[in-house]
């Protein structure tokens, strides 16, 4: 195999800006493919060409586009001719020694210079194929689609569509830090946003020496899942046991947690600067537990000047569980582990906090001081494929 074409849905509204969009499509392309003999790489009709110098694994090349955000679906497979009589014997000649049930013809034409029409081409090469091969056409379900694209002064055509994730280029739309727990939901979300051409960089809180390092371990064996999208991450992780200690010391115990993601928060927003990113994500869901009503979410979020984006807000668990299956982060997130949120939870949690309490609360706090300390132990890994 010498040749893939990669086609994107949502980059072709983009109007004026689709370049852009392309070009960074192009680059995690690139980079998916850095140690394959890619030579070179071209716009065709509404997706990309990609040409290798050397036969290469159609295995290896799936294996990569697939988890290329921006990538809707993508072909494995050949230059044909522009004559169409040569095309029929080129794409018979490829099928020599299949044996197929069923069979249809599926072609694009973008470059309307073409003699010959969609159609026309389809009955034409389907036509050839029956003549040669005696295969029945089959046009819903089939056994085999051979496709072909005719774009200007290209003609391509392979007998499989991969799906892709779809969404936007990661890097296309800035930076942000994901509070990542261990847990179901905060990788599902971090997926999302990098769905949505986010780079996103991660914030760690742990209670280690109080408890054990299994949450860390987990969230470090669920970054590799996300450097099949995003090549670089950073991992920032924050021990948050003594702060939790000084909180439980000097706060009343019903607002506990809320005070705890207010601190988490601010030193994940001190982080964020750091990497330029524009926003913190969190795994939230509305209603899931005491501190994800309406009215302790608005009180996290005020506790910080950059917006906290939550793109789990309103599904419920068993959606998110579905989406932790779908992107293969479940059986990680499953394992039993010790979450510095099991430390120090009080027994009956405020639903409802208020802002003067809280702030009340907080001035026999050292809130700075307790921030600078999470910000100064805070220990940074970076992981590069």
């Amino acid at each position: 195999m010498n040749h893939a074409v990669v086609h994107y849905h949502e980059i072709a509204l983009k109007g004026k800006n689709r370049p852009l969009f392309v070009r960074k499509l192009v680059e995690n392309i690139r980079g998916a493919l850095k140690d394959l003999p890619l030579r070179w790489v071209e716009g065709v009709g509404g997706g990309v060409l990609l040409t290798f110098g050397n036969p290469v694994s159609s295995e290896a090349v799936a294996e990569r586009l697939r988890w290329v955000f921006g990538i809707a679906n993508f072909s494995l497979g050949s230059l044909g001719s522009r004559d169409l009589d040569s095309l029929k014997q080129e794409i018979a000649r490829a099928l020599d020694g299949r044996e197929l049930q069923s069979f249809r013809v599926r072609t694009r034409r973008s470059d309307k210079s073409f003699p010959q029409n969609s159609m026309e081409v389809d009955r034409e090469l389907g036509k050839c194929l029956v003549d040669r091969f005696h295969w029945p056409v089959q046009l819903e379900d089939p056994e085999l689609t051979v496709h072909v694209e005719i774009a200007p002064k290209k003609t391509f055509f392979s007998f499989e569509k991969i799906a892709g994730p779809g969404g936007l280029p990661v890097g296309i739309s800035g930076r942000v830090m994901t509070l990542i727990s261990g847990g179901i939901d905060s990788p599902v979300a971090a997926y999302r946003m990098m769905q949505r051409g986010c780079m996103v960089d991660f914030v760690h809180f742990h209670s280690y020496p109080f408890l054990s390092k299994a949450s860390i371990e987990k969230v470090e064996e669920l970054i590799p899942l996300f450097q099949r999208h995003q090549k670089t991450i950073s991992l920032f992780l924050v021990p948050f046991g003594e702060i939790q200690q000084e909180v439980v010391a000097k706060a009343p115990e019903p607002l506990r947690v809320i005070l705890y993601r207010r601190l988490m928060a601010r030193i994940a927003e001190r982080l964020a600067k750091k990497q330029k990113a524009l926003a913190l994500v969190t795994g939230e869901s509305l209603g899931q537990v005491a501190s994800q009503t309406l009215e302790n979410l608005r009180a996290i979020e005020q506790s910080v000047e950059i917006p906290i984006f939550r793109p789990l807000i309103g599904m419920d668990k068993i959606e998110i569980e579905n989406s932790a299956r779908k992107i293969g982060t479940y059986e990680i997130s499953i394992q039993e582990d010790q979450d510095c949120c099991q430390l120090f939870i009080p027994k009956n949690p405020t639903t409802k906090a208020h802002w003067r309490s809280l702030e009340q609360a907080e001035k026999s706090l050292d809130i700075e001081g307790l921030t600078q300390q999470g910000i100064d132990r805070t220990i940074l890994k970076k992981f590069s494929c």
